[in-house]
């Protein structure tokens, strides 16, 4: 989900008109589509983003592109409404008390026999699932080692993004030096500035677009640990328990779901319960 801080425009210097209700009925489709429950604050934001979606496909106001999107509910436009409307800020090793915890769950799974898995629920760019891939290998001691991680995502471009793993050096400038050298690889010439994620992480990494409004998860059993991070800020407390409800079916008794440090589900008891800092089992029913 990709932040823009550009400024938007003033009413009065835009270049199309948005009224109250061309915003609410965004704020209905996006909510009915992906979960995301828009701010009246976010107004300003919506328009900004759409609005290049006017303007690639040639049209000329709000209510005749939200009309094409009603009228074709299963259209190739609706991904690009949705992957304008999400938000991603990522980065390695973001939260890092969650990569050291998962390091020495790992360890403690080391004789568990098979591949341990692993879930990133919004992977957005790559930098998540590609840090968790970094903490596999540190926690084995190996490349290669006997580790799974689907990485997910509702918006495809930056699926596309996270698959190359192709970064600026900026992205990785606060790494420490042996972790940059032994998993990216520095590009020279034309890719001056740029680095690549190791071959040997990528993988590791099953990248797959999922929405998780969808009413199941076809993501096979269950997961050893699932980072579900900074995602269900954006959602209601229903839609919240709706995702958690399926969540937990991809949960064992020992399983852990990571969340983000603002995230909290003290409505959700009976199918969480945390068991340490940003940290939640199953619950287990009598």
């Amino acid at each position: 989900m990709s932040a823009n801080h550009l400024p938007h425009p003033p009413a009065e210097q835009r270049d199309f008109a948005f009224s109250d209700r061309d915003f609410q009925r965004v704020c209905r489709m996006i909510h009915a589509r992906a979960g995301i429950a828009l701010a009246p604050a976010k107004r300003d934001m919506v328009y900004g983003r759409l609005s290049r979606r006017l303007r690639t496909l040639g049209l000329e106001d709000f209510g005749t592109y939200l009309d094409m999107l009603d009228a074709d509910p299963a259209g190739p436009e609706w991904q690009s409404f949705t992957n304008a409307l999400t938000t991603n800020l990522t980065a390695f090793f973001r939260e890092p008390h969650h990569f050291e915890h998962l390091h020495g769950q790992l360890q403690a799974l080391a004789n568990s026999g098979g591949p341990v898995r692993i879930w990133s629920c919004a992977a957005s760019t790559g930098e998540e699932p590609y840090s968790l891939a970094i903490t596999a290998c540190e926690a084995f001691g190996t490349m290669t080692p006997p580790v799974r991680i689907l990485a997910t995502d509702i918006d495809t471009q930056v699926l596309a993004t996270a698959r190359r793993g192709v970064y600026s050096m900026e992205r990785i400038a606060g790494l420490d030096p042996d972790t940059r050298r032994r998993y990216f690889q520095r590009g020279t010439g034309p890719n001056e500035g740029r680095c690549r994620v190791n071959p040997a992480l990528q993988a590791l990494v099953e990248f797959r677009p999922l929405n998780l409004l969808a009413p199941r998860y076809d993501v096979g059993g269950s997961f050893a640990a699932i980072f579900c991070r900074n995602v269900m800020i954006y959602f209601d407390k229903a839609t919240q328990r709706a995702v958690l409800s399926r969540l937990v079916q991809h949960m064992d008794a020992d399983s852990l779901l990571y969340t983000g440090h603002s995230e909290n589900y003290l409505h959700a008891a009976d199918l969480i319960q945390p068991c340490g800092r940003t940290l939640y089992r199953r619950t287990v029913r009598a």
